[in-house]
Parts: structure tokens; sequence; C-alpha cells
């Protein structure tokens, strides 16, 4: 089986966790966007849902299969968001953002009472930070911006390069929210909440990719199967 199929398999088993009648988050990125896709099949079929997106990308693509959209001004209180993520440790805390979404995504899943994250089980890691850490940051002062990140995330031990997110033709990538991202290559992290914290007193910085504390639980797809990670129990169970 492929990387695909794992993705897939993961977005599948997500299904079970939606009800008739919830308010859903809906996240971003090659593995969220296969469960949009399954959730389109099921809206067709019947299901009453109401969704909000985390990005333009999935509004465009929930629009195009006729899923019910939603804000967070209309409805500011979620029952459900499904998300992917770039890693996910074995705590369930996650570096998310290589789509460019993280401030969007941590609003909705902040929002909602459950996120469950989907992915394929090369996203699972020992240690974050394998994945370059995305902080969002305003265009203001973003040299200064980034000479802070650097000082204070080596206050938290973090160490390496920090580069701007371009795109293919060399222009700045820029955020649904008018931001850039830098992309932070620090590798192994020993604390990411101290980290997380030292992010924090930046005020250049809009937003960080590291998601402490808020993952429920993780749908992991793999070559043995599918796994369940409560984080409540810190233990998987394998589904059929």
């Amino acid at each position: 089986m492929s990387v695909e199929s794992y993705k897939l398999a993961a977005a599948r088993r997500a299904l079970q966790f939606v009800e008739p009648g919830m308010r859903l988050g809906l996240g971003t990125g090659s593995t969220a966007s296969k469960f949009v896709e399954l959730l389109a099949g099921e809206v067709r079929a019947g299901l009453q849902v109401l969704c909000v997106p985390t990005s333009e990308e999935t509004q465009r693509l929930a629009e195009q299969h006729g899923i019910p959209l939603t804000t967070l001004c209309e409805t500011p209180l979620l029952d459900l968001t499904i998300d992917g993520a770039d890693e996910i440790d074995g705590e369930l805390r996650l570096i998310k953002g290589g789509g460019g979404a993280l401030l969007r995504e941590k609003i909705v899943a902040t929002a909602s009472d459950r996120m469950i994250v989907i992915a394929d089980s090369a996203k699972q890691v020992a240690k974050l930070g394998a994945f370059p850490l995305p902080v969002e940051v305003a265009r203001f002062g973003m040299t200064a911006t980034r000479n802070m990140i650097e000082m204070l995330a080596a206050d938290a031990g973090c160490h390496g390069e920090i580069t701007q997110r371009l795109l293919s033709d060399g222009a700045p990538f820029v955020t649904d929210g008018g931001n850039y991202i830098f992309d932070c290559a620090f590798g192994p992290m020993e604390d990411p909440e101290a980290l997380d914290e030292a992010l924090k007193f930046i005020p250049g910085v809009v937003e960080n990719g590291l998601f402490l504390g808020i993952a429920d639980a993780a749908i992991i797809g793999g070559p043995e199967g599918v796994a369940v990670i409560e984080a409540q129990y810190g233990e998987s169970q394998e589904a059929v």
C-alpha cells in the first residue's frame, strides 16, 4: 500500500467520529482534503453538518463539493475539528503549518470541543523538529522579528537556520491572513513548551506551528492498519 492509501484510511476512520448535526472544523492539507472529500459523500447521502474551513483552499474544496459552511463569527463553538499534521510525537504534540494555514488551524481547533488529527505513520516522531517549525509573522519589522526568534529560540535550546518561505517563482509566501512565514530548522526539540512560550513573547510573531495540548486523539494510517491514539490514555488501539 502507498502513503496516499494510509492517508485515505485515516480519513475514512475519522468519519466514524462525525455525528448528524455536528459543527465541524475542516483542516487544511493533503490528508485533511481526503477527509473533506469523504465527508462530501456523506453529505450527499443526507448527513447534516455545518463546517468551518481553516483556509481559503479548504473553503474552495468544500464549496465545490456542496458542504454547508459557516464562520466562527456565526458559529463560534464547534463540536469537532479534523485536521492533519506535519509531525506527531508520543504525547500528541504537533507541528503544523506546512500548508501555511497554522493561524486559522489553531483558532478553529481551540474553538472546538475536540480535535482529532489524521495522518500517515510517517508523521509519527520520537521528538518534534525534523520538520522545520513554521512561524507566521507580521510583515512590518520582519527582520527584527527574525532576529528575536533566533535569540529567544536559542534561550529555549533551539538552534538552526531560519528562512523565509518563498513560492516557486521566488516571491514571498503570503498566508490567508496576509502575513509571511519563517521556517525554522531547529532539529529535534528537547522542550517544545519552552520554545512555544519564548515565541509568544515576540510581538511580531502572529502564531507558531506548535500545537501543544490541543489534539485529543490521532488517527494514524500505516502498513499495519489504522491506529487510534487517545491523548488521555496514551495507548493505541488497532482498528480492523
